[in-house]
């Protein structure tokens, strides 16, 4: 019987390509970017991580020299600056005292006891915790977002009320455990979402349209 999630992978990645995301430079630069997302839209994070690099605060030792004002004050294009900087702050205090400052060390962690750990820093929620985790360090857990819940929900995959972990682990159990696979059905969920699965659809040209009960009813143009 023919995987559905991975089925829809292939259509989806026959369509778009490769999306070649996360777009940094480091790995510090996407854990940075990872929490300056929240509540924002990328061209807000790119703003102000190109701010920290012109400042010189873009590495362990600068963020956690740098003040909580002169942070907020470059990442300021992010929104939240305030909240944002303290973030910040704890992700990196929390890498120094456990890693030693460093992203490697980290990274060489379990999966499984990383996560935890990584939940358990101040203003790291679920979807910045994997985000960090697969983007910045290769490791195969996936990336749940509104946009997840939203598709697969209208393809009949997933319940409507369905919560971040269960949605997380039908993915984690339907498909290989492979980073790379992950990295690009995310990012491939994304730029659909942005592009035909919307908050109000456009199902004329979508790709999954006989897929999917909402634009094989032909409710949405």
């Amino acid at each position: 019987m023919p995987n559905p999630l991975l089925s829809i992978f292939d259509a989806l990645y026959a369509y778009y390509g490769p999306r070649n995301w996360w777009p940094a430079e480091t790995p510090l630069e996407v854990c940075v970017g990872a929490i300056l997302t929240q509540n924002t839209n990328w061209i807000n994070v790119e703003k102000a991580i190109a701010n920290l690099k012109q400042g010189d605060l873009l590495s362990v030792n600068s963020l956690n020299e740098a003040s909580l004002e002169r942070l907020a004050d470059a990442i300021r294009p992010s929104g939240y600056y305030n909240i944002k900087a303290r973030r910040v702050k704890a992700f990196v205090e929390w890498l120094y005292v456990g890693y030693g400052g460093s992203l490697e060390n980290m990274f060489a962690t379990g999966l499984y006891q990383l996560r935890e750990e990584l939940l358990g820093v101040h203003g790291i929620g679920r979807e910045t915790c994997d985000s960090i985790l697969l983007y910045a360090g290769n490791q195969p857990t996936f990336v749940v977002d509104a946009y997840t819940g939203r598709l697969f929900s209208r393809l009949g995959l997933i319940s409507g009320d369905c919560d971040y972990e269960n949605i997380r682990r039908i993915f984690m159990e339907g498909l290989p455990r492979d980073a790379q696979l992950f990295n690009e059905y995310h990012a491939l969920i994304v730029h659909h979402c942005k592009v035909f699965c919307r908050k109000r659809p456009l199902c004329s040209g979508c790709l999954l349209r006989e897929r999917c009960k909402e634009g094989r009813d032909g409710s949405s143009n």
